[in-house]
């Protein structure tokens, strides 16, 4: 169990020398030839090995390693290194001064390496100190920073402080990493203005190498050299011969396929509907059902009698992406709005009340920061949205980017988990009218040019308020039908509806005073 635990803390996926030395052959036919290598944090040393061995141009090789073991395991392997001068030592990556490092030499400087694949808040639970100080280094704000956009790989964290030592001087940066990491590290260089150049991204086989279930690749950034484009090259293998795709950024966000985006950027505008998580409540085994008659069986198999009060239907993220529309699951929503007096429930379900209460040691436990400060038993992700008639709907897990049009199931409204997105809509035929647009081969390109699918959720909310409903309409012909549903898309925001299809093709919205606002493009 220790060596597990050990493992996990360090990331510690030691790289097979048939990949370490396929890689530097890479690099070396590329067109790199380092006079210096650093590997930062060396485990066993098979990337060093190879280096030493497969570029005939490196003079300095500096090792690093938090692990006392490894240090001196490799020490032992690199005796006969001939001509080269080699430094390993024990070395915590966090506390090292890399900027003051990095300046000290001249001539290329390759950075090579395969740092740790594990997160900040699995290292926290682990009550790890194999941490970086704690600061919002990815600039988050509010929300974001309290909950899972906070959370990072700490191979991401490295490989950004990397670059960021690297700023000005001429070298190289290839290392193995998720492609996530990869992405989310060369969005931060290029919005922070990293003085980066060429980047690419070359997928392998995780499985094969690592035996895990991930996406990953080798990250290759040069520095010192600027590139003003800020995109890079998703091949298929350690070769330039196939091109998957370019991404890069647009704005301050990422787009996926670059090309298909230019193709399609007019889609890219108002969001007419506000697209909205389904409920979280963190607690499956409490607080979802399945029914049996009039008793309700929670998820540890107790049978239970509640009020239908707070009882609501409930689809998951594998019912949507599926098409399973008919719900065979059942959830307790304590609220209807952020902020409501759960002791109501006392008073108005008396039974649901006490069952919460018998409950209380799995609810009371629950870690997330969105529930402190709240009402005892809160959930959240809920307002009027929720309890909407119809809804389109889409999974936020699955990359078959597939909506369906949800509507009341037993004559109550349908509520969908946190890992689905929705808009409320007032009648089926406004919701099915919003699914043919969404779902048109149009609306799915544009999205296919904005989703990464190898993401854990591969569709966000971000994403979806990119999608011009209004443009979709106008591409397919289908205008007067937009005309009629989208002026009141916005009455579940509590706002007044929004006035559209002007004609010069511009939008307006009303203020809360009622005063048109001209939106600029």
């Amino acid at each position: 169990m220790a060596k597990v635990k050990s493992k996990i803390e360090y990331g510690d996926f030691q790289t097979p020398r048939e990949l370490a030395d396929a890689v530097v052959i890479f690099l070396r036919d590329a067109g790199i030839s380092p006079s210096v290598i650093v590997e930062p944090t060396c485990g066993l040393g098979n990337f060093v090995l190879a280096a030493t061995e497969g570029f005939p141009t490196v003079r300095q090789v500096f090792a690093y390693d938090i692990k006392a073991d490894y240090v001196s395991a490799l020490r032992k392997a690199l005796r006969d290194a001939n001509g080269v001068h080699c430094q390993v030592a024990q070395q915590d990556f966090f506390s090292f001064n890399w900027k003051e490092f990095f300046t000290a030499f001249r001539g290329e400087i390759l950075v090579l390496g395969n740092p740790p694949w594990v997160t900040n808040a699995a290292l926290g639970a682990l009550g790890s100190d194999n941490l970086p100080k704690k600061t919002n280094f990815q600039n988050r704000a509010g929300f974001a920073a309290k909950t899972g956009k906070a959370n990072f790989d700490i191979s991401e964290w490295m490989l950004i402080k990397l670059l960021e030592s690297l700023d000005g001087q001429r070298g190289c940066v290839a290392m193995l990493c998720k492609t996530a990491t990869a992405r989310r590290v060369l969005r931060h260089g290029w919005v922070n203005r990293f003085n980066i150049g060429r980047a690419t991204i070359h997928l392998i086989d995780a499985a094969a190498y690592f035996g895990v279930s991930v996406d990953a690749c080798l990250l290759i950034v040069h520095t010192g050299v600027p590139d003003l484009s800020p995109t890079a090259g998703v091949y298929s293998d350690l070769t330039f011969n196939h091109k998957v795709t370019t991404f890069g950024l647009l704005g301050r966000e990422l787009v996926a396929d670059v090309d298909e985006y230019n193709r399609l950027r007019d889609l890219d505008g108002l969001a007419y509907y506000t697209w909205r998580s389904g409920v979280k409540h963190d607690a499956a085994s409490v607080m979802e059902f399945k029914k049996d008659g009039s008793t309700f069986i929670n998820g540890v198999g107790e049978r239970v009698e509640l009020e239908p009060t707070y009882i609501y239907p409930l689809l998951k993220s594998s019912d949507i992406a599926n098409g399973r529309l008919t719900p065979q699951r059942y959830v307790l929503v304590t609220q209807r709005t952020p902020g409501d007096d759960t002791k109501t429930i006392s008073r108005t379900a008396p039974k649901t009340w006490y069952y919460l209460l018998r409950h209380a040691d799995v609810l009371d436990r629950r870690q997330s920061i969105i529930y402190q400060k709240r009402p005892r038993f809160s959930v959240f992700g809920v307002g009027d949205y929720t309890f909407s008639p119809w809804k389109v709907a889409i999974s936020g897990l699955y990359k078959n980017c597939r909506f369906e049009v949800v509507g009341k199931h037993q004559n109550k409204p349908v509520v969908l988990d946190d890992t689905c997105y929705l808009i409320p809509c007032s009648s089926e035929q406004e919701a099915s009218f919003a699914c043919l647009l969404l779902n048109s081969d149009l609306a799915k390109k544009f999205l296919h040019a904005l989703v990464f699918y190898d993401a854990k959720r591969p569709v966000t909310i971000d994403v979806l308020n990119r999608i011009d409903l209004k443009r979709v309409a106008e591409r397919l012909g289908l205008e007067s039908d937009a005309r009629k549903y989208f002026r009141d898309a916005a009455l579940f925001e509590g706002r007044q509806g929004l006035l559209v299809f002007e004609e010069q093709g511009k939008y307006r919205t009303k203020s809360s005073s009622g005063r048109r606002v001209p939106r600029r493009r």
